[in-house]
């Protein structure tokens, strides 16, 4: 019982009017009730008459109609008390629906103040409740009001529905648990007819902050130290460190930990499916000069489950202040919301200025870029043939260029492939010599020649000179206002010429780029010859990746009919519509995702196969030896399973020392070869049959953890071992640039290499996994590379595909290409994004739904191509009773309409090689 109700109880006896709502005897109708605001649609507005028409959510309530303790009603002659609550979430809520009619604008008003153990003010807001069936609720934020208990507070604000549910309620809520709500004199009036959009895209909350007391004017009320101590300084170091704003600031001291910190607990006044938006001035003091300062989410849920939330970080220095930015969003509901700084390591003081965290101003659509009149295929680099000698050419560094001959005389083949055969080429090419550093070759400067948003590609023949000691790195290299940006790379071993590819594209106006060569060792000889710069024709590609897809995803379809008067057959309509295209395409997802009904519906009308991005990772499953986690994976899985997606599994092992868990680094050889047994042994007899890939062994190119320490058969082991544990699974390698020509650690020469070592080893590799982090993706590039790769005859999956571009159109763009490419590719089976939902990718400017639902232009390319690859036709039954068509692999309806009658029938397109003859029964 709470203070404020036991010593009302103490101080007047119930009466029967006080006990229960059930025993209210009330008389009157609404309009009785409310006779001096006949517009207001709340029932006992007032609370005139106890609680009738209220109901108290989860806790306790009762109405007091005197003054007490000096508290006066806001209004009239009561006022509701909210005792009792456990939960945040908990409070006084009123069911409106009778009295809510679409399209209209309601306008609420509540007085509200707080009574208990808490110092300062907190939030009480209003909230909707939507209910329909076979749907969870969806929520509405109304309004938020800061409140104490010293007086009563308005709380206030707009709402409007497209559409009215089944059940509408209206509630508030909000303070934390223990903490009493007064409530007087609720209103709910009509004002106007209005739009929802109107009301929630005025963006009538975004200035307020949900953290309280956030420039410490009000000393440290509301804040807490994480496992440290915090306190309040004007200056600190003899004056040296000073507020760079107002008059104070907050230290957490006596750190021994990097997740000590300050914190504040912001249950309540957070809400599900919104975005928001940190800011905050913070340095260090201490033993660190410089450290990585985070900001960080810790949410209990109601299964009292714990998660924590990278929010952002930053680099932060003794000697100034650093503004700390980003974003979060809460996808379920929680018990319990605590944000934090961390990061620094112990004995180093983390001092704050300002913590802001309001709800994310969403950034209106990119407009798409304006780019003028381009000769797509035309070179940019000057004298590039070398007719002119070096005119236009300069040495980057202080290495000497001349011209020879020899090179050769063709375009290099993936140029050809974008351009054509073309004309010969000079058989010039630069040499540079002298060179003492790596980044020394020959540059050329190309500001005036580059557009904006433009994709260039980058293509050249490059060789080393013969005093050449081991693999040697080219680098095709974009310095842009003193940025690196790389258009290609390659690694040679040989002094033969090869050629470097790869791509680039900017974003933003530089004031000045070159472009060079550069890589070998200092010492080594570098030979350039034919080196092209231009901008692809993406449309053009395009004509031509829907005749080569139109050969490799369709089939010739010969449908006839039996079971009716074929007689009748004879010129009755046909309507052939495929319902789902069998191709897999899937995503990653996480297990916080479907705690999202809005993600939940997006994810399962529009993907097919699943991917998880950490939960099934050895580090998420066994963060400490001997304690498993499984219970995400297994949850992502029965999801999966209960909506029929497949499941890939990503991934037994990661070869990357970076990402390897702490406690397998130190142990010795036969410790670690049992561990690694135990998981393959642990993870594959649990989920057997249940994933149908597995990644075995993540990127074997960039990392080389476990075969350091167990030797070189370990790799051919973990796939034999995982074979036999469960035969049913493809089993892959998977890794990534490898179709983009920007790292030569990745190049498909390589990876082939790297599988034929495998199965000869006996390691049964069954498909190939590219993950696809691109940027400025070439189309020729990514098919030489599908088809040098598609030789060994295994199924290529792309894995792990993501583009990125601050602008939507081209990130459209991109996605695009690389959907084409794909999809025309006979050896590509499969494709996974890696994730589609902002602020849950790996990559910024990636995402093809805004993180509070709303798809970009990226988001609507994906949709449209899915339909693109939809077979949709109509016709007539021949004199033979058929009906023939060609169409993507997938499933059908097929309608027949004749003079007496309409037939309706399903079929499946199965990929093959021959006309598939179907015969329909009716």
């Amino acid at each position: 019982m709470s203070k404020f109700l036991e010593s009302w109880c103490k101080r007047r006896p119930k009466t029967n009017h006080q006990r229960s709502s059930q025993q209210v005897d009330f008389k009157g109708s609404m309009e009785e009730s409310f006779s001096e605001s006949e517009t207001n649609i709340i029932k006992n507005h007032d609370f005139s008459s106890g609680l009738h028409f209220w109901h108290p959510n989860g806790c306790h309530g009762f109405v007091i109609s005197e003054s007490f303790n000096g508290i006066e009603p806001a209004s009239g002659s009561s006022f509701a008390v909210i005792a009792e609550r456990s939960q945040c979430w908990q409070g006084l809520e009123q069911d409106i629906t009778e009295h809510v009619l679409p399209n209209l604008l309601y306008k609420f008003t509540a007085y509200v103040r707080i009574s208990g153990p808490i110092n300062g003010a907190t939030n009480v807001q209003a909230t909707l409740k939507l209910e329909n069936p076979n749907s969870n609720p969806s929520y509405m934020f109304l309004g938020r009001a800061q409140v104490s208990k010293e007086r009563w507070e308005k709380l206030e604000g707009p709402f409007s529905l497209v559409t009215v549910p089944e059940r509408l309620v209206f509630y508030l809520e909000g303070p934390n648990p223990g903490i009493d709500m007064l409530i007087d004199s609720v209103k709910i009036s009509c004002t106007a007819q209005g739009k929802l959009e109107e009301v929630t895209g005025s963006n009538l909350y975004e200035d307020e902050n949900i953290i309280l007391n956030p420039r410490f004017e009000n000393d440290l009320i509301n804040w807490s130290g994480r496992g440290c101590k915090i306190v309040l300084h004007d200056s600190m170091g003899d004056g040296k460190v000073l507020p760079l704003e107002g008059k104070v600031f907050a230290a957490a001291t006596e750190r021994t930990q990097t997740w000590n910190g300050i914190q504040q607990e912001i249950t309540g006044r957070i809400q599900r499916k919104l975005a928001y938006e940190v800011s905050a001035t913070v340095r260090i003091y201490g033993s660190s000069k410089n450290a990585d300062l985070r900001a960080t989410l810790w949410v209990q849920k109601p299964d009292l489950r714990e998660q924590y939330i990278g929010i952002a970080s930053v680099q932060a220095s003794d000697t100034t202040w650093s503004q700390l930015q980003g974003k979060f969003l809460l996808n379920g509901y929680a018990n319990k919301v605590i944000i934090y700084l961390e990061g620094p390591p112990g004995g180093t003081d983390i001092l704050v200025n300002s913590l802001i965290v309001k709800h994310a101003t969403k950034p209106p659509p990119t407009p798409p870029p304006v780019i003028e009149k381009t000769l797509f295929g035309v070179n940019i680099v000057e004298n590039s043939n070398l007719d002119s000698d070096l005119s236009g050419w300069f040495p980057l560094g202080p290495c000497s260029l001349s011209i020879a001959s020899g090179s050769p005389q063709l375009l290099p083949p993936k140029a050809r492939e974008s351009l054509g055969p073309g004309g010969p080429l000079s058989g010039r090419y630069i040499l540079a010599t002298n060179r003492t550093q790596t980044w020394m070759g020959p540059a050329q400067t190309i500001t005036d020649k580059l557009k904006l948003f433009m994709t260039y590609q980058v293509s050249a023949w490059v060789r080393v000179g013969s005093v050449a000691s081991g693999p040697q790195n080219i680098n095709v290299a974009l310095g842009v206002d003193n940025q690196w940006v790389n258009g290609g790379q390659i690694e040679v071993n040989d002094g033969r010429w090869h050629e470097i590819g790869g791509s680039f594209r900017i974003e933003k106006q530089p004031s000045k780029v070159i472009v060079y060569l550069q890589g070998p060792s200092s010492g080594v000889d570098l030979m350039v010859a034919g080196l092209q710069i231009f901008p692809v024709d993406r449309q053009a590609r395009f004509k031509h990746l829907k005749k080569q897809t139109d050969k490799v995803r369709k089939r010739d379809v010969v449908i006839k009919f039996s079971g009716l008067d074929t007689t009748g057959l004879f010129g009755a309509f046909v309507k052939v519509e495929q319902t789902q295209n069998s191709f897999p395409l899937g995503s990653c997802i996480n297990r916080t995702n479907i705690d999202n009904e809005d993600f939940n519906d997006f994810f399962v009308k529009n993907f097919n196969w699943a991917v998880f991005g950490n939960e099934l990772k050895w580090y998420w499953t066994e963060p400490q030896k001997g304690n498993f986690n499984y219970r995400d994976a297994d949850e992502l899985l029965d999801f999966c399973t209960s909506h029929g997606i497949d499941v890939r599994g990503h991934c037994i092992f990661w070869e990357v020392e970076g990402v390897v868990q702490w406690w397998l680094k130190p142990m010795n050889k036969n410790d670690l070869m049992t561990a690694v047994q135990n998981r393959l042994t642990g993870l594959l007899t649990m989920y057997k049959g249940k994933f149908k890939h597995y990644d075995v062994n993540n990127e074997m190119l960039h990392g080389s953890f476990y075969q350091d320490r167990l030797g070189k058969d370990i790799r051919a082991y973990m796939f034999k071992t995982a074979h036999q544990l469960d035969p049913s699974a493809i089993l892959f390698v998977n890794d990534y640039h490898v179709e983009d020509g920007c790292d030569p650690r990745s190049s498909p020469e390589k990876y082939i290499e790297q599988i034929l070592d495998l199965q000869e080893q006996g390691a049964p590799v069954g498909g190939i996994g590219i993950q696809g982090h691109i940027d400025s993706p070439i189309g020729p590039i990514v098919s030489t590379a599908l088809d040098s790769l598609g030789l060994l005859g295994l199924p290529i999956w792309f894995t792990e595909l993501d583009v990125s571009s601050v602008n939507d159109h081209i990130r459209a763009d991109d996605l695009e290409v690389m959907l084409r490419e794909a999809f025309a590719h006979p050896a590509v089976e499969g494709i996974m994004l890696w994730g589609f939902w902002e602020l849950f990718m790996s990559r910024e400017n990636s995402h093809l739904v805004d993180a509070e639902g709303s798809l970009n232009e990226a988001g609507k390319r994906l949709l449209s191509l899915k339909q693109d690859w939809l077979s949709h036709c109509h016709g007539c039954i021949d004199d033979k009773g058929e009906f023939k068509f060609r169409g993507f692999y997938g499933a059908y309806t097929v309608e027949v309409t004749t003079l007496t009658n309409t037939y309706t029938k399903t079929f499946v397109v199965d990929k093959g090689d021959v006309p598939l003859e179907l015969t329909i029964s009716f």
